[in-house]
């Protein structure tokens, strides 16, 4: 049986992406002077989609989890066959592009789900 899709936890688990690509790439700019540091990179959003539980994770019942965590998404050194002599792989304008995507996709997310929302309580009042 196919399960509706809720807009809205699909744009959660998109935000909790979003929020771990943005760590991800605020650490390789971080990090683009340290030498032998590999640049990191955050698996596609669409791979999520494709049946990854989405869930943030504690390690105690007691514990709570503020803030992203990579717990949910595979992270990992990227493939990028360009070594700086430092063999340092950060791409100082890759990881700009990159930001600039972030950004423009929690705004896209924001207004999609307030554009929903919207419709919601406009249905609603009759």
């Amino acid at each position: 049986m196919v399960q509706p899709v809720n807009l809205f936890d699909l744009a959660t688990q998109q935000a909790k992406w979003l929020s771990v690509r943005q760590t991800t790439v605020a650490s390789n700019v971080a990090n683009v002077n340290t030498p032998g540091y590999k640049a990191l990179e955050i698996e596609p959003f669409e791979n999520v989609l494709k049946g990854t539980r989405v869930a943030l994770r504690s390690t105690a019942d007691n514990h709570m989890r503020i803030g992203a965590t990579n717990a949910s998404f595979a992270v990992d050194s990227t493939d990028d066959p360009t070594v700086l002599p430092s063999e340092n792989t950060v791409s100082i304008e890759k990881e700009l592009v990159s930001a600039g995507e972030v950004r423009r996709s929690f705004e896209l997310n924001t207004a999609i789900v307030k554009a929903f929302h919207r419709m919601l309580m406009n249905t609603s009042r009759g």
